[in-house]
């Protein structure tokens, strides 16, 4: 497909809808008035489920808010590679580690040039030095998504396996995490290992903004990292109003083995009257492309879309 037809698929994904047609900003007026309490309907799954059709690839999406009981969306209880949507949990967990004494966000974590894996732009800068903080570590892996600072992370909760076994302590039976990165963004068909779905991502990240599973200052602080998180900003977020406050983590796969992998964990703070909500959003591409295409984010972006016009009533 040559480039121009991309633009004209990207274009018809992102203005399907009447709401979508207007453009964000048509929609950003509307939650003065007070946004739509969550909603489960069948005709937000068919529009999911439509947009997965146009796209070619397959499309798994999670919709939840603090108030709602379950999940609605698409393809909720099926098995993505999780990707780099991973160390959002993992720095809340290194939060919830260091509130509860068993770590020091102040400590020094020393690295060498032994520990260095691909795509590392914070702790490259100090590996000459040696060391970073757990706190300053958590930021790179939450904000940056730097990946030897979620290998040195998960070392000090006990590997993989002890990430997956603090998710198990508050009911997320679904996730796993099973390797570092990078070898964990390896997930061709059939592959479990590194995996969760859009319904326990998105009730595990509920659980972790709740209120109930951080103290105020270390949700404050996770809030900030996730707002000022810049990796997403051309897919979930993109299709929020832009008077909405949002935060994100993506993750993203490339490899010949498997399709490309788009993946975007957002919350979103509408305003302070409405109940911040939580989306997440699993997109194998049609086939494997050696780089990241426009394209294939435009399909997370519309799901941002789509899902604000059904909060805001535009349907």
């Amino acid at each position: 497909m040559d480039d121009r037809h991309e633009r004209d698929w990207s274009s018809r994904v992102v203005s399907r809808r009447t709401a979508l047609k207007a453009g964000v900003a048509g929609l950003a007026g509307l939650c003065a008035t007070g946004c739509k309490e969550p909603f489960s309907t069948q005709s937000y799954e068919e529009e999911i489920a439509e947009l997965e059709r146009q796209s070619g690839g397959r499309l798994g999406v999670g919709f939840l808010s603090l108030t709602s009981a379950d999940p609605v969306g698409h393809r909720l209880d099926e098995r993505f590679g999780m990707c780099s949507t991973f160390k959002l949990a993992l720095a809340a967990v290194i939060l919830k580690e260091a509130q509860e004494g068993r770590l020091d966000l102040d400590s020094r974590v020393h690295y060498t040039t032994d520990d260095m894996v691909p795509y590392a732009p914070v702790t490259s800068r100090h590996l000459e030095r040696g060391y970073m903080t757990v706190a300053d570590l958590a930021e790179a892996a939450q904000k940056t998504s730097d990946n030897p600072a979620a290998n040195l992370l998960l070392d000090l909760i006990g590997g993989p396996v002890g990430f997956t076994d603090k998710l198990r302590e508050f009911g997320d039976t679904t996730t796993r995490l099973d390797r570092y990165e990078t070898e964990m963004n390896l997930v061709p068909p059939g592959e479990i290992r590194d995996t969760t779905t859009p319904a326990a991502m998105a009730t595990t990240v509920r659980h972790i903004i709740s209120g109930q599973y951080l103290w105020p200052e270390n949700q404050r602080l996770l809030r900030t990292w996730m707002e000022e998180t810049k990796t997403g900003r051309a897919r979930l977020r993109a299709g929020f109003p832009s008077t909405w406050s949002a935060g994100d983590k993506t993750g993203t796969g490339i490899a010949d083995s498997m399709p490309n992998k788009y993946n975007d964990v957002a919350v979103a703070w509408p305003d302070d009257e409405t109940p911040a909500f939580i989306l997440t959003a699993y997109y194998e591409a049609d086939g494997f492309y050696n780089e990241i295409r426009e394209r294939d984010e435009a399909v997370l972006r519309a799901v941002g879309q789509i899902t604000a016009a059904h909060l805001t009533g535009d349907v």
